[in-house]
Order: structure tokens, then C-alpha cells, then sequence
């Protein structure tokens, strides 16, 4: 069941059925927001980071469901070299370990890091926050 979920939302255009049903909440809600259209380069080597979702207030949010080593350096990365960007995550199952042998959790790296995070859907508030 999920891998026909996820093939449906790859069909759609999204990366994930998650992203797919962030989309689907922003459309019911009215919000205004933009999908994948910016890209931001960073360094050490330039690279480039396309956020999934810019609301209208200027909120960047990522969709994760599995949010890797190289995701959290690059996230790191980019919070240091755009320290005025408000860069929020919404993962699937924040409970989740950063890896195997760990006891850090994606939202206790997001806490530690001093990014806001959600689970499932990106909240209302953070649509209608000036």
C-alpha cells in the first residue's frame, strides 16, 4: 500500500506521498506558498539547496521523512551562511533516531540546532505568523 502511495505521489510531480500531503493541506487551508522554486547556493562546495516549501511570510520548510547525516550537515551549512533565513522541518516520525546507535531523536537535533519542528502537516501557525 505504501509503495503505491508513494509511486502516486512521485507521479504528481513530489518527491514523497509526505510532501504530497503537505501540498494538499496548504491548498485546503488557502494558504499562499511556493513548491521547490528557489535555490540557494552554500558552500565549502558550491551546491545548491531548493527548499521544498516557501510560505508567503517567508517561512522555509523542509519535508523529511528520512532526514540523513548529509541532510543535517547541509542544513547546519545553510543556517550558517543564511542566518536571516527562518528555516522550519516537518518530518513524518520526528521520534526517530539519527542513526542505529543513537539516542538523539530528529526533533532532539532540531531542538539542539534551534530549528522549529513538526510532525506530519506544517501548522497552521506558521501560515498565519507575520
Amino acid at each position: 500500500m505504501r509503495r503505491k502511495y508513494r509511486k502516486a505521489a512521485l507521479e504528481a510531480g513530489f518527491r514523497s506521498g509526505l510532501e504530497q500531503d503537505n501540498i494538499d493541506h496548504l491548498k485546503r487551508i488557502g494558504a499562499n506558498y511556493t513548491y521547490e522554486s528557489t535555490r540557494f547556493p552554500y558552500t565549502p562546495k558550491i551546491r545548491h539547496y531548493r527548499p521544498d516549501v516557501i510560505l508567503e511570510n517567508g517561512i522555509v520548510v523542509e519535508i523529511k521523512g528520512y532526514f540523513s547525516t548529509e541532510d543535517r550537515t547541509k542544513h547546519k551549512l545553510i543556517k550558517s551562511q543564511y542566518p536571516d533565513m527562518d528555516l522550519r522541518f516537518v518530518f513524518d516520525k520526528p521520534g526517530n533516531y539519527i542513526r542505529g546507535s543513537s539516542k538523539t531523536t530528529y526533533a532532539d537535533w532540531c531542538d539542539k540546532q534551534g530549528f522549529k519542528w513538526a510532525e506530519k502537516l506544517i501548522p497552521e501557525e506558521w501560515v498565519n505568523e507575520k
